[in-house]
């Protein structure tokens, strides 16, 4: 039983989503979203070349929860407030990087 769940984890470790390693040539992608009253997140991608193909690749994933003060905001106010944390989390990437914020 313990070396079926080793093998089953094995397994899922090699399928997708498999982070991938940031390409500064290429633009990226976030994706933005935030939960109301719960938390701000994002998932950071890029489209590579792969095999001759063109696959979607997770370079990270971020998120945290709101704080007390921020869960009483309205909800755009809590988007813009994602969209500003995600930007800062992840400015080592998009600083003179092209990108895209994708949001709901």
């Amino acid at each position: 039983e313990g070396r079926d769940a080793y093998e089953r984890i094995k397994n899922e470790l090699k399928n997708e989503p498999v982070l991938i390693l940031p390409d500064f040539e290429l633009p990226f992608k976030l994706h933005i979203d935030s939960a109301c009253s719960q938390g701000l997140g994002a998932a950071f991608h890029q489209r590579k070349i792969v095999d001759g193909e063109p696959r979607e690749g997770v370079i990270c994933y971020i998120s945290r929860q709101l704080k007390d003060s921020e869960a009483r905001y309205g909800a755009t106010q809590i988007e813009c407030l994602c969209l500003l944390w995600d930007l800062e989390k992840l400015h080592y990437y998009l600083e003179g990087a092209v990108f895209k914020v994708y949001t709901d």
